[in-house]
């Protein structure tokens, strides 16, 4: 266990975003992240503790506007977040990435009061879910079984979400539900009378295990009228955008699972001698880790330029959704690599590569997979064909 978490030369992975902000990090990651990686994953426990410890160190809430207590930082600063966090364990940074999400959907359409009560609440640790999915329904989101609909000054919701990550230590929902004139999207408190959450059949995924999946049964929720967020009926567009936001941050997930990957196995046959010599003489295992170096430095790039785009609001849906596949691709690809150069002990249980490896090609599907990635891009190029 000791060499995975063995580090390369330090020059090895220069820092794209402020190193002020980095170097802090990933000493953060290196005392508290690391540590935990393996118990979180073995136990598919939701990691209260390490995210609330991140609020408090302002690691969490670094885009938000001061106003509301963030710390109005750019995406570059944002995508070495959860680059160096997944670094220690990608199921910490998933479980960023779902307070991330709801921040964003409130702040980008949210009403000014609902971005007063919620999103200082996020620099205190406030932990959210993004609960979008249904049984029947899965990612299409175009049309819902939950539905809402006004009474007097409340809106009321009935309905039932499933397979819902983060939802076991998340304190607060964003939910999709149906209301008479289309899609709507509302903020939902955990402790709103008639919400349940429970844990479905099929609540466990091998990878990214930030806790299980769970169900939510709304029989009648009632939330007040500005925990509406943004317009009536506009909810698919505003829940597609804050997706095209945090994809980007899921590709950077991504990189720090490869980077994880990539310094155990450098780490392992730096020190491991066979047939007289250090394995990292072999002439083989150095091509394999120079791929490998030049696969997450390429994806790294792509990434940070998504990270500008989202600075910039140009064309979030094409950069992020490249950088997105492309990270994901690269990760699985990684991570294998690092199983096979490593032999036995690569495939060991008290090793850390089949972690690496089940969270890298969990995440080629969660939160937009590879085809639907493909789609997005492909609309892209439709869109700039008409124009």
């Amino acid at each position: 266990m000791r060499e995975a978490q063995s580090k390369p030369p330090k020059s090895l992975w220069a820092a794209l975003a402020d190193p002020s902000f980095v170097l802090p990090l990933r000493e953060f990651v290196r005392e508290h992240v690391i540590p935990a990686g393996d118990a979180i994953d073995r136990n598919d426990v939701y990691p209260t503790e390490l995210v609330k410890r991140l609020a408090k160190q302002g690691f969490s809430t670094i885009t938000l506007p001061a106003q509301y207590g963030g710390g109005e930082r750019d995406f570059s600063c944002a995508v070495a977040l959860f680059e160096e966090v997944a670094v220690g364990s990608a199921a910490v940074g998933v479980s960023l990435l779902t307070n991330f999400q709801a921040q964003t959907i409130i702040r980008l359409f949210g009403d000014e009061s609902l971005k007063q009560r919620y999103l200082n609440a996020f620099c205190n640790g406030l932990l959210s879910s993004y609960a979008l999915t249904e049984f029947a329904h899965g990612s299409d989101i175009r049309s819902l079984d939950t539905k809402a609909r006004r009474e007097g000054d409340e809106w009321v919701i009935t309905g039932e979400k499933h397979f819902i990550t983060s939802g076991s230590g998340a304190e607060f929902f964003v939910i999709l539900a149906e209301t008479p004139v289309g899609v709507s999207v509302f903020a939902v408190p955990r402790n709103t009378p008639e919400l349940t959450i429970y844990e479905g059949p099929n609540s466990e995924t091998f990878g990214l295990r930030n806790g299980p999946h769970m169900n939510l049964r709304l029989d009648g929720v009632r939330v007040p009228l500005d925990h509406l967020i943004g317009t009536e009926g506009k909810g698919v567009r505003q829940a597609v955008t804050t997706l095209n936001y945090s994809r980007t941050l899921a590709a950077a997930i991504s990189i720090g699972i490869a980077r994880a990957a990539f310094e155990g196995a450098y780490a392992r046959v730096a020190e491991r001698v066979a047939f007289d010599q250090k394995v990292l003489e072999f002439q083989g295992i150095q091509w394999y880790l120079a791929e490998m170096l030049s696969d997450i430095d390429a994806a790294r790039l792509l990434v940070y330029h998504a990270a500008k785009s989202l600075d910039t609001d140009d064309d979030i849906d094409r950069y992020g959704s490249e950088a997105k596949l492309k990270a994901g691709e690269m990760a699985t690809r990684v991570a294998s690599l690092a199983v096979q150069i490593c032999g036995a002990y690569g495939t060991m249980v008290n090793a850390p590569f089949g972690r690496y490896l089940r969270d890298a090609k969990t995440y080629e599907i969660a939160g937009g997979s590879s085809e639907i990635l493909k789609n997005t891009i492909g609309k892209y190029l439709l869109r700039r064909a008409g124009s």
